[in-house]
């Protein structure tokens, strides 16, 4: 197999040669179609995230087909076409995983973080954390729903049952969640960088009532607020934006930050939260959800050896939607 590999933080990835993998117990081997490029694996690359295991090889929206399976799977079977997510092992008897909140389990490992991911040509996975996609719908159109559609639905069911939806940073997981936020009925504000116009028109042909800058006051209170942009100094604009008992949710992994502001923003019952990874729950649920609703990804392809290309077309933010990386 090959694979593009982070062998010290701040560093490009390199192409390298490796073994093929062999599956352990409770694990199978993916031939890989597709990977998302993440946020989060720009987080990975730089150091944003502390402890993670090196060399790495990074990705977490992951789709291809099983073509080896360890002992101890079951349900699964060679052939089928499943997705691996950035949530890839948990050890299932921390206080956290007996509560079925395995998305703050003590001792987790991460896709493309503490285990590798899928900017390779293959990659072994707990069989336990593989979604099955079924034959419907594209893989580089699938890709970016493993963890930009993933963690933005999370991020929708803790802001509640907001019908004005403010989304500050319109990119891969803000403009999947837009589309399931118009399904739904809910009226999506779309916050972008100041003057950006060209992300405005995206987000308002996505079915946003409201696009502008995230400098900007909302044409009228938002009852919640999600907050994808990794600015810390978006916190105090969200909670000025969101009106009495609203909430404001930050959903990134890492976030600069969050400079001081009064506790009259904060005041009037609303609520700053948090989201950490996702759940198997999560996943069944979306992903069952969003063909249903007919959920178009906006993607730029990169053959797999352009992985550090896509990374700094993300970090600098030269194309709308989501990059996928294709060996």
């Amino acid at each position: 197999m090959h694979a593009m590999v982070l062998k010290a933080l701040g560093t490009p990835l390199e192409w390298t040669e490796l073994a093929d993998p062999e599956p352990g117990p409770n694990e199978i081997r993916v031939k890989i179609a597709a990977c998302g490029v993440c946020r989060t694996d720009l987080h990975v690359v730089y150091g944003d995230l502390p402890n993670p295991v090196l060399p790495i090889v990074p990705g977490h929206e992951i789709v291809g087909r099983i073509d080896a399976i360890g002992a101890g799977v079951s349900g699964l079977a060679i052939g089928e076409r499943v997705g691996i997510p950035w949530l890839g092992h948990t050890c299932g008897a921390c206080p956290y995983c007996v509560a079925h909140r395995e998305n703050l389990c003590d001792r987790p490992l991460f896709t493309g973080f503490t285990r590798n991911g899928g900017f390779a040509t293959a990659t072994v996975a707990d069989a336990r954390f593989a979604f099955p996609l079924g034959d419907n719908g594209d893989d580089v159109s699938l890709a970016p729903l493993l963890c930009a559609g993933l963690i933005g639905w999370r991020s929708l069911v803790i802001a509640g049952e907001a019908k004005n939806l403010g989304l500050y940073g319109f990119g891969a997981a803000a403009h999947i969640l837009a589309q399931v936020a118009h399904h739904q009925g809910r009226s999506v504000f779309a916050f972008t960088r100041p003057g950006d116009a060209t992300s405005q028109a995206f987000a308002r042909s996505l079915g946003a009532v409201w696009a502008g800058g995230s400098d900007q006051m909302p044409p009228e209170p938002l009852d919640a607020a999600i907050i994808f942009a990794v600015v810390g100094e978006l916190v105090p604009q969200a909670l000025k934006s969101v009106r009495k008992g609203g909430r404001v949710v930050c959903a990134g992994i890492h976030m600069t930050d969050i400079p001081r502001f009064p506790y009259e923003l904060l005041w009037e019952e609303r609520q700053l939260m948090s989201v950490a990874n996702l759940t198997r729950r999560d996943g069944i649920d979306f992903l069952e959800l969003a063909p249903k609703i007919g959920i178009k990804t906006h993607t730029i392809t990169y053959p797999l050896q352009q992985a550090n290309q896509a990374l700094e077309d993300l970090r600098a933010g030269r194309f709308e939607g989501a990059a996928v990386l294709v060996p």
